[in-house]
């Protein structure tokens, strides 16, 4: 006969061999997978050619880069190295594996009075000064409302639309300030909002802009 007090003793020796698996010290930022590979699957089931999503490490109260010392992808029998880049943000694959086997993201701030949080952006790549046409803005905008909606998910975006975000067309930030004489653009130093018309669908007239494009997000309503 089974002693049901050896059988507990046994699944909280497990439980506490597990909970030592993915023992971390406090200062470490600690996130499941999982959620990465949700919004990663939504971006690979869609067709887009310029929208993706960006995860970023910041820190709560000032809101600065959490720059990254070290890091590591971690299962419950593998450990990988986690890739990043110099501005925090997270490179993570999408690996069916790495979510079936609920891995979790272990992160070490350089500095350990950061207190640390995820930021999802939803953000353009590969999107540069000759991308700067009508249609590719158009297109872009539409990438962005439709990946926008996919990742608020059925229930958000089809039964209660009134709950999301409004997007208003595209923000552009350059590497120097900028002035456009164009009425779809407002320029306040370094960074552009774009009304985009219905009417730029199917035109090709480009911006001539010099000043180096860095990075193209939604401009969302607060």
């Amino acid at each position: 006969m089974n002693n049901p007090r050896f059988r507990f003793s046994y699944i909280m020796a497990a439980a506490v061999a597990l909970i030592a698996t993915f023992t971390v010290q406090a200062k470490e930022f600690v996130v499941s997978y999982d959620g990465f590979y949700d919004r990663l699957k939504v971006v690979n089931k869609g067709d887009f050619q310029f929208a993706q999503v960006n995860f970023y490490i910041t820190d709560i109260a000032s809101n600065d880069e959490c720059l990254i010392k070290t890091g590591r992808i971690i299962t419950e029998r593998e450990e990988f190295p986690l890739n990043y880049t110099e501005y925090a943000q997270l490179l993570l694959p999408f690996d069916k594996q790495l979510d079936t086997n609920k891995a979790v993201v272990v992160i070490e701030p350089q500095n350990e009075n950061h207190d640390c949080q995820l930021k999802l952006q939803i953000e353009a790549r590969e999107f540069n000064n000759s991308n700067l046409n009508k249609h590719q803005l158009y297109q872009l905008n539409n990438e962005f409302d439709e990946l926008l909606s996919d990742l608020s998910g059925f229930f958000v975006s089809k039964l209660m639309s009134f709950l999301l975000p409004e997007q208003q067309g595209v923000v552009l930030t350059f590497a120097e300030p900028v002035t456009i004489a164009d009425p779809a653009f407002d320029c306040q130093e370094l960074v552009c909002h774009v009304t985009i018309n219905e009417q730029w669908q199917d035109d090709k007239t480009a911006f001539a802009i010099a000043t180096p494009l860095v990075k193209v997000t939604p401009w969302i309503a607060k």
